[in-house]
């Protein structure tokens, strides 16, 4: 199953992308091992994809890259971007997530 862009992630990328000015036009997304619950996730720019197993799509104006180790945690989910109270920030809607811990940093598969 592929990799989702809610509507209001694509947007909030598409403007972050436009500051870095053609900088970085890839974006990382993995999992690492670590935190509370066993893994975390993680958001960074890169340059390139780093190897020929990496998982690549094309969101028209900018990538998204994912390692295969962590593609097998994060195939289905749905990257989405939301607005609270308490702030805003990227949330993944992973389906095979069992648990989270409390402070929402870190999840269990």
């Amino acid at each position: 199953m592929p990799f989702t862009l809610s509507d209001n992630a694509k947007t909030q990328l598409l403007g972050m992308f436009a500051k870095r000015e053609g900088k970085q036009p890839h974006l990382r997304v993995g999992v690492k091992g670590g935190g509370c619950s066993g893994y975390s996730y993680l958001f960074d720019f890169d340059e390139e994809p780093s190897t020929d197993d990496d998982k690549v799509f094309d969101f028209e104006k900018f990538k998204i890259v994912i390692d295969k180790k962590s593609y097998f945690f994060l195939s289905n989910t749905e990257l989405d971007y939301v607005e609270e109270v308490m702030g805003s920030r990227f949330t993944f809607k992973n389906p095979e997530v069992t648990s989270t811990c409390g402070c929402g940093e870190s999840v269990a598969f």
